[in-house]
Formats: C-alpha cells, sequence, structure tokens
C-alpha cells in the first residue's frame, strides 16, 4: 500500500515541475494532518519548495539560471483553486497579455467570486477584489481576456486596430465561448465582440 508521501509524489510528478499547489488538493489522499505532515517531510527533502504558508511548488530549474520560480499567476490560480473561486484577470493584466499595452501591472490583481484581499507569497503580493458574475464572465478563458482587455480600453479607444489585434490573440476554439458570453457585457462592447467573435452583423 502507497504511503501518504507516495502519493503526493505520484501527484505532483503528473503535473510537472513549476506546478503550485495548495494542501487542500490532497486531501482525498489522507486526513489533512497526514497531508501536511508529509508535505514538510517533502519540503525537507527538496522535493518539493514551500513558498509561503500553505503554498508549495514542485522546483523548476534552467541550466542557465539556476532555480526558476513560479509565476505569480501561477500562485493565484492555486489559491484559487484550493477554495474552489474563480479568477478573472485584471483589466490592465489582460490588455498587457495581449499586446495592447506594453505596460506591466505593479500589483498582481484578480477579480473573483472568493474571500478578497490581499495575499503575500514570498516577495509576490496578490490582491483578489469581489467581482460581479458578469465581471466574472469567461473567467478563465480567453474569452474572458478578450472582454477584460476591452474594459480596458473602453469605447474612445476600441478601434479597429484593437479589434484586428484581440482578434488575432482569441483561438478558434474560443470564439463560442466569446459569443456566449456577449450578453453580459457592456452594451457599447457588443459590437466589438460581434466583430472579434466572427459573429455575423445584420445590414442596416
Amino acid at each position: 500500500m502507497q504511503s501518504v508521501v507516495e502519493h503526493i509524489l505520484e501527484f505532483i510528478c503528473e503535473k510537472g515541475k513549476g506546478y503550485v499547489f495548495t494542501p487542500s488538493e490532497l486531501n482525498h489522499l489522507q486526513s489533512r494532518s497526514a497531508v501536511d505532515q508529509a508535505l514538510s517531510r517533502l519540503a525537507r527533502r527538496g522535493a518539493i519548495k514551500r513558498l509561503g504558508q500553505g503554498v508549495y511548488s514542485v522546483p523548476e530549474s534552467n541550466p542557465l539560471v539556476g532555480e526558476v520560480p513560479p509565476s505569480a499567476s501561477r500562485v493565484a490560480e492555486a489559491l484559487a483553486r484550493g477554495t474552489g473561486a474563480q479568477l478573472q484577470v485584471s483589466e490592465a493584466a489582460a490588455a498587457n497579455e495581449v499586446g495592447l499595452t506594453t505596460q506591466v501591472p505593479g500589483r498582481l490583481t484578480y477579480w473573483t467570486n472568493g474571500t478578497p484581499g490581499t495575499r503575500r507569497i514570498g516577495a509576490t503580493v496578490i490582491q483578489f477584489k469581489r467581482g460581479s458574475p458578469r465581471r466574472l464572465a469567461g473567467a478563465g478563458r480567453a474569452a474572458g481576456t478578450v472582454v477584460q482587455a476591452l474594459r480596458y480600453l473602453g469605447p474612445s479607444r476600441t478601434n479597429p486596430a484593437a479589434i484586428a489585434r484581440l482578434r488575432q490573440h482569441l483561438p478558434e476554439s474560443e470564439r463560442q465561448a466569446l459569443r456566449e458570453i456577449r450578453n453580459q457585457a457592456p452594451e457599447w462592447m457588443r459590437p466589438a465582440i460581434d466583430r472579434i467573435a466572427g459573429t455575423p452583423v445584420p445590414e442596416p
């Protein structure tokens, strides 16, 4: 019979290097106290790294630079998975991700239906803001990122060039998802969504 440590090793090996997780993802393996003890043992052995209270990662390294710390977005996603919360990237981060701006937000911010607040994991500071269902439409998907990027632009800057950029960013597989959340977007945004998603626009 496999021990808790062996079960955890099997779990993290399947996820791969750089994976960030919380103990709640392992509660199906054994009691919380047994999981915590096993995680402490694995951290001492260097098999996992403790990033902060209740947050761990599978170490990842690069031959040129050595250890590669996990991205802040991976940390945020792990925290959300731990509570079953949804995450929607902030407007500024979405615009940066799709190439509408080169400005990188000073703080990683997410809209969520989970507990709002600020969490510090090592040098990483993540802010969680309470978002409405409309704000969270398409959360965690490229379609949601497109809507957030449009929010960042606003009506005055949503021009043909921006629409072309967003259309290029959106995978074909996500266009239907964008159509499905169209009616949850502000009214001014809907014509842009139609063009990005390739929805036929009726002739006037």
